[in-house]
């Protein structure tokens, strides 16, 4: 397949490329530039977007998107991690919509934030969304790409879950206090984390390419879910480090703000039922071994 990604340059998009290209596929990097840039590149903030030959795109993974974890949620920053999800998604739907032929599949991030805080609730793709501003969100990114669905086109609506990569994201945040060996649970410890490796990552969103029976929404997570003091207790085994330095709510609060509760606080307990029954063979099932591979 000849693939369009955008985010080619974020922590998902940089390893998803390299093994598009040794899967036999060609990646296309949609990118953000300025005028007259040479290659496919876009701006959705200006509704523009140019890609070469787009009558050879086969299918089209859709990445880009605010940072959510970086900065305050300040009501400018909300505006953006919204606006940059929604308008990105439509223009890229609606673009592609209009393509002749048009790309067979589109593979688009969404977040298990679409869920909500459920506490212990188990769920799947077939649970409603929950409340708070990362489910309306989410929510709205999701529909952002009816454009593409309403036309035909196959479109994945992938809900990821915290991913883990010793390059970037969450869990490279965590290493430093953790090496040093005042980490430890944060809160009570027992809200959910519904996680995933990086290759498990990038190997689900092949998956969705190449497997024709999957669209609408996917939860890109791993098998077992755990709660934040069975995160805290394995990533110290892995490190060998003692995890006896709690993060209290209230300090948690204090530091991040909306986001400790959204983001940190939260419960969140997500069963990967589609990848599941479309037989998909995970790398990692287990946070043990996910730990050990990402830290190598």
């Amino acid at each position: 397949m000849k693939v369009l990604v955008t985010g080619s340059s974020g922590l998902v998009g940089s390893s998803l490329v390299p093994t598009l290209e040794s899967a036999g596929h060609d990646a296309v990097c949609l990118v953000r530039s300025e005028n007259n840039a040479p290659g496919s590149h876009w701006s959705p903030a200006h509704g523009k977007i140019h890609v070469e030959q787009p009558e050879s795109i086969n299918g089209v993974v859709h990445l880009a998107g605010e940072n959510i974890a970086e900065g305050r949620w300040t009501a400018e920053k909300k505006q953006r991690i919204l606006e940059s999800r929604t308008q990105g998604t439509q223009l890229l739907s609606q673009t592609i919509a209009q393509w002749t032929p048009q790309p067979e599949v589109l593979v688009s991030a969404s977040a298990i934030g679409y869920y909500g805080d459920r506490g212990d609730e188990m769920c799947d793709e077939s649970s409603p969304p929950g409340s708070g501003f990362l489910a309306d969100v989410c929510c709205e990114w999701e529909a952002a790409t009816s454009p593409a669905s309403e036309s035909g086109i196959r479109v994945v609506n992938l809900r990821i879950g915290v991913v883990l990569s010793g390059k970037g994201g969450a869990l490279a945040k965590m290493l430093l206090p953790f090496k040093l060996g005042v980490g430890g649970r944060v809160g009570g410890g027992h809200q959910y984390m519904s996680w995933i490796a990086i290759d498990d990552l990038v190997g689900v969103i092949l998956h969705c390419l190449e497997n024709e029976t999957l669209r609408g929404p996917v939860n890109a997570v791993a098998p077992h879910p755990v709660t934040n003091r069975q995160f805290t207790a394995a990533l110290g085994g892995v490190l060998h480090r003692p995890t006896i330095f709690p993060m209290p709510a209230f300090a948690a609060r204090i530091a991040l703000g909306e986001m400790a509760d959204q983001l940190l606080l939260s419960s969140t307990r997500v069963r990967p039922a589609r990848l599941e029954e479309s037989g998909y063979t995970y790398r990692h099932s287990q946070l043990d071994d996910a730990l050990q591979s990402c830290l190598r």
